[in-house]
């Protein structure tokens, strides 16, 4: 198993000091990861383009570093055919970048209810939707990997049920040990469904506010309001969930997700060593 942050673990930091994907890089190269995973949103120009790829891959090699996975952000929840179709070509671009960027894996959301919609509207067009992405993943031999979200996808039976539904050897999970808080779900237990359908691995943590505390958190569909933090200080059994993916043979990448309020780049790098420090 490979290690990775993704981009979005330091969007503090980004912010504050302007970064580009190329700092990214080179931040990734002193914390001596294996390698990077990058989102569709950070690119310069606001969208990929051919000339910026190459130049990022480049960047990417010369550190000794490698794409652990390309982040789309799509839903596919929308009320118009026109609409979900404009989520599909974010994906088949996506799979695209991913495969100029040499990475295997394409992390993809479902989308989430709003307005009247019922679950199984919603579901219907996931199921559609990343139905005719799979055509082009399985052609390009890439993954496609749902991350946990939300209240369509938030839940490891929901995720199972999509996968399922969808029936592509190239259709999986971006297992986010984070999410699940927000669903109230025993991130353990969520494992124990879906540890054969893992094809990427998200590690994020949460803690509950204390009282008191002005921080503004993400709230749990129950209203506890929950606190990003390094992955081992919140309420993820992160040992557990390793020593799982050991036992089903997993061999791709495990990727740290920060959302907390410390120093990005610190709270990174501690992640990063204690995550080191259980796969040994």
């Amino acid at each position: 198993m490979n290690i990775s942050v993704s981009m979005y673990s330091l969007a503090s930091t980004i912010k504050k000091k302007n970064w580009s994907i190329f700092d990214f890089i080179d931040y990734a190269k002193r914390i001596s990861l294996d390698g990077v995973e990058l989102l569709d949103f950070y690119w310069e120009s606001g969208q990929a383009n051919s000339e910026e790829i190459e130049r990022v891959l480049q960047a990417v090699k010369q550190n000794g570093l490698l794409v652990s996975a390309y982040d789309v952000s799509n839903n596919f929840v929308k009320d118009t055919e026109e609409e979900r179709a404009v989520e599909v070509a974010k994906i088949l671009e996506g799979i695209e970048v991913a495969k100029k960027l040499e990475t295997k894996i394409v992390r993809v959301f479902c989308g989430d209810l709003h307005g009247q919609l019922t679950y199984e509207d919603g579901q219907k067009w996931i199921v559609e939707g990343l139905k005719e992405c799979a055509k082009r993943a399985e052609e390009e031999k890439i993954f496609l990997a749902i991350e946990n979200h939300g209240l369509l996808a938030g839940k490891s039976k929901q995720v199972k049920e999509i996968i399922d539904k969808v029936n592509s050897p190239y259709v999986g999970s971006t297992f986010d040990t984070g999410n699940f808080l927000l669903v109230h779900e025993d991130p353990g237990k969520a494992f124990d469904r879906l540890k054969r359908e893992v094809v990427h691995v998200h590690f994020k943590d949460f803690r509950e506010k204390n009282s008191g505390e002005e921080l503004k958190g993400f709230r749990s569909t129950e209203g506890v309001e929950l606190i990003g933090t390094v992955p081992g200080d919140g309420k993820v059994d992160l040992p557990y969930i390793v020593e799982g993916l050991k036992a089903v043979n997993y061999q791709r990448w495990l990727s740290i997700e920060y959302e907390g309020f410390d120093d990005a780049e610190a709270a990174n790098e501690v992640a990063v060593n204690r995550l080191k420090m259980l796969l040994k």
